[in-house]
């Protein structure tokens, strides 16, 4: 996910690198120097599991938001218990892939508006690659609408717009789309537009991309959306070292001093910090092999050393919902 994420950065962005004065951070009125962070689970909707487990990590632990797949089977579980407790920092985590063997999801505007996103058995492509090589940007702007369209219809009204499997992050083309959206819906959207320490980190050599970054980040902010400085998105391929013993413990207390090596990495700004807290069922693992990093993610979200660190280094946490609310003080001049 890491890979696919940073893959959109190259191919779009260009342009030499000049530091930006301020965060989006002291923008949007938090004090300079300031960390914030989100700590957002992804995949809510794809199952009873991820249902589950993501709501345990709000609930009793340190997550503060969300995204939903609106073409899973478990999205009615996930929008009924919004309407019975109402205040979710939840988006949607726009979906174009359907990556499992035995366990999948179709287009939500049905394969005959959209015949380009859906495969011979009418569900969505199984990988981004062929989604690149198949599906029209009509096709692919139709159906983020239609996703879009669904979940307000379904009473979510979501806070903000991502993307799963980094697949608008794929093609310019995509993005182009995906901003288009976000303003006109007034949506906010995951991109980093400010200094992307984090993200950069694997361009050191190449240091062309965050000029148009910043250029895409000022055009959200332009719009009277809410824009954020950075993203740690690699937690899902944090995995137990080879030869650790597998338990709970030990799950626990490897991704807690994962978060934590990079917390102490992040600079001042608003991070996204992306997790996959999942409670992993009997019959998970009949969909994804992906149960113990899962897993792992929701644990270090319950973990109290992981809490203690982040009020001992003065870290704020925050949401799109308050990220929004504060853009919409400022106003557009």
């Amino acid at each position: 996910m890491k890979i696919l994420f940073n893959f959109f950065l190259l191919l779009l962005l260009s342009g030499s690198a000049i530091a930006q004065q301020a965060t989006y951070a002291e923008k949007l009125g938090f004090k300079k120097g300031a960390k914030v962070i989100i700590l957002h689970v992804d995949d809510l909707g794809m199952s009873y599991s991820s249902n589950k487990g993501a709501l345990l990590a709000i609930n009793d632990g340190l997550a503060n938001s969300g995204s939903i797949m609106m073409p899973c089977p478990w999205v009615p579980g996930i929008a009924n218990y919004m309407k019975q407790h109402p205040g979710y920092d939840f988006g949607l985590h726009l979906t174009f892939t359907s990556e499992w063997d035995d366990y999948r999801w179709g287009p939500v505007a049905g394969v005959n508006c959209v015949p380009t996103l859906a495969d011979d058995q009418g569900k969505l492509w199984d990988n981004v690659a062929l989604v690149l090589k198949n599906a029209s940007n009509e096709d692919f702007e139709t159906e983020m609408k239609a996703q879009i369209d669904l979940s307000i219809r379904m009473g979510i009204e979501p806070t903000h717009l991502d993307s799963h499997m980094g697949t608008i992050f794929a093609k310019p083309e995509f993005i182009q789309i995906y901003v288009k959206l976000g303003i006109e819906y007034g949506i906010p959207i995951l991109f980093p537009g400010g200094h992307n320490t984090i993200v950069s980190k694997d361009f050191k050599d190449d240091p062309e991309f965050m000029e148009q970054a910043r250029q895409i980040g000022k055009q959200l902010w332009d719009a009277g959306l809410p824009v954020i400085d950075d993203v740690i998105s690699e937690t899902y391929d944090w995995r137990l070292p080879k030869g650790m013993k597998k338990s709970d413990d030990n799950l626990q207390a490897y991704k807690t001093s994962k978060f934590i090596e990079r917390f102490n990495e992040m600079q001042p700004g608003i991070t996204e910090v992306i997790l996959h807290c999942t409670d992993p069922s009997d019959i998970f693992e009949d969909i994804t092999t992906s149960g113990e990093t899962r897993k792992g993610d929701l644990l270090a979200m319950l973990d109290p050393k992981l809490k203690a660190y982040i009020e001992k280094e003065g870290i704020i946490l925050t949401t799109w919902r308050e990220l929004s609310e504060r853009r919409k003080k400022i106003g557009t001049n």
